[in-house]
């Protein structure tokens, strides 16, 4: 009786062995039995690309971590980026594309400004762009438009899609903080990066819902047509204002297409009844509402950030391409 050959096991490649990459190593090393389980074959993490090699990263075994992403990514069946920037992983991306691979990502700024040339890389080389943790961590806005309300049809979306700048505006509005205050204090507590740029100018923001318009209605939503004004300009006068006429201002991300077609999205700090649900969002929380013909109002709200919860949705990505491949 000739035994039955053991199934040839996916090969994933990590670039980036950050908050989120080592929560990803770490699930996919101590729970190898369920994700064989789930694919039909097991799922083998053969490196970790990092900058720095001789680094102690909890949870990952120094003899996975390499300092040459491209070599690993090159023998990859399924490649994971978390590294972020745009360089080098837009590069190290659609190379693996190019040879078929398939391909998981959470950055948002290479999806907003290139998702639409590597989505025709992927289809040329019959391989496969997946990127949820992109917009809202584990919250599954993309998949929830682009799978569950497909039969429908979206009129518009509006939310609070950067936790960071919710916080700091949160702090202002519940607990009186002073605006200059609220942006140190968010900063202390690693709401905001070293550099708050991204996150104040409503860069962030605008990345996340342009992807989210581009997933909505199948057209380009260049990042550049996106009008994004951040919270940096706001003083002390314009919360006093709101809070007089019984309002709160947060940050929202709305995009709209009207009736002929076009689609229009925005990221601008805006004066909302306190009744109106995106008012309501405290903290670091991530909230969506998507207008839809036939569903009506659907609101997804969540952790929109942190290692754990964008490492949930990165390997829901695995799984996805994993049965893809």
């Amino acid at each position: 009786m000739t035994d039955t050959p053991a199934p040839r096991p996916f090969r994933l490649a990590l670039l980036g062995g950050g908050t989120v990459g080592a929560a990803v190593a770490r699930r996919l090393l101590q729970h190898g039995e369920t994700y064989a389980a789930l694919l039909g074959r097991p799922l083998v993490l053969t490196g970790v690309a990092v900058r720095d090699a001789s680094r102690v990263r909890d949870g990952i075994p120094a003899e996975l971590l390499t300092t040459d992403a491209a070599a690993l990514a090159a023998e990859a069946d399924v490649v994971v980026e978390v590294m972020g920037g745009l360089e080098p992983a837009g590069t190290l991306i659609e190379a693996a594309l190019r040879r078929g691979a398939q391909v998981v990502t959470a950055n948002k700024q290479l999806i907003a400004r290139r998702g639409e040339e590597l989505h025709a890389v992927a289809r040329e080389h019959g391989g496969g762009l997946h990127y949820e943790a992109a917009v809202m961590a584990a919250v599954p806005v993309l998949s929830g438009v682009r799978e569950s309300l497909a039969g429908d049809e979206i009129t518009a979306v509006r939310g609070i899609v950067n936790g960071s700048t919710n916080y700091v505006l949160d702090l202002v509005a519940r607990e009186g903080v002073a605006f200059s205050d609220a942006v140190r204090q968010a900063g202390e507590l690693g709401y905001l990066e070293a550099d708050p740029t991204e996150d104040l100018e409503g860069l962030d923001a605008a990345a996340k819902i342009a992807i989210l318009a581009r997933t909505a209605w199948g057209v380009p939503a260049p990042l550049g047509d996106v009008e994004v004004t951040g919270i940096s300009g706001l003083t002390d006068e314009d919360f006093a204002a709101a809070e007089g006429r019984g309002e709160v201002v947060k940050l929202v991300a709305s995009a709209e297409r009207d009736d002929q077609g076009v689609v229009r999205a925005a990221v601008l700090p805006l004066s909302l009844p306190a009744a109106d649900p995106l008012a309501q969002v405290r903290g670091g929380t991530n909230v969506v509402e998507i207008d839809a013909v036939l569903a009506g109002p659907v609101r997804l709200t969540g952790a929109g950030a942190g290692g754990d919860q964008t490492a949930s949705a990165v390997l829901g990505d695995v799984v996805r391409a994993a049965r893809a491949r």
